[in-house]
């Protein structure tokens, strides 16, 4: 014994704020904005997007393919996190069960923005990378939120026990 009595907070005190979070009509905004811009690039990149790639420099194509596969798989992470954080506001996994590795969505650090490349590209195709790339920012910051939001297990000594441990320290164990 260490002279302590372990007392963990009870989770029904505090609030937590992904669970009302992702049952507000903040985040329904947020999923409706993030789905949309998943349908917008996918439609640019199978019409639009094709012919003006069509237009450009070998290096500009190249470049091209680059940037939208860097942007497919940044909405597709958007995307997987929505979709994650939806299913938790209509019950159909836990917070936790969100947090466990099998559900959990790797949401990677961006790649530092190429200014050089960007300048080449499209400007429908700059604009979608702009937009993803602030929509990926907010969601790596409410991810951090929600799941760093759940405080640690809290020691609170227990005064007989300390006094207890101190007097074992001063006299040792009487037999």
């Amino acid at each position: 014994m260490n002279g302590f009595d372990v007392t963990i907070r009870d989770e029904r005190d505090w609030v937590s704020f992904g669970d009302t979070y992702v049952g507000s009509d903040a985040f329904k905004t947020l999923f409706r904005e993030g789905m949309t811009m998943v349908e917008e690039a996918a439609a640019y990149l199978d019409g639009e997007g094709r012919d003006e790639s069509r237009l450009m420099s070998r290096d500009g194509t190249l470049s091209y393919a680059s940037e939208t596969m860097r942007l497919t798989t940044r909405l597709m992470q958007i995307a997987s996190w929505l979709l994650v954080q939806r299913a938790v506001a209509e019950g159909e996994l836990t917070p936790n069960e969100a947090l466990e590795e099998k559900t959990r969505v790797r949401l990677a650090t961006p790649d530092p923005f190429k200014a050089d490349v960007f300048g080449i590209l499209p400007a429908r195709l700059q604009d979608l990378i702009v937009r993803s790339r602030r929509m990926h920012a907010r969601i790596l910051h409410l991810d951090g939120l929600i799941t760093d939001e759940r405080p640690a297990p809290v020691a609170i000594a227990s005064p007989v026990a300390a006094q207890h441990t101190l007097l074992h320290a001063a006299f040792g164990t009487a037999h």
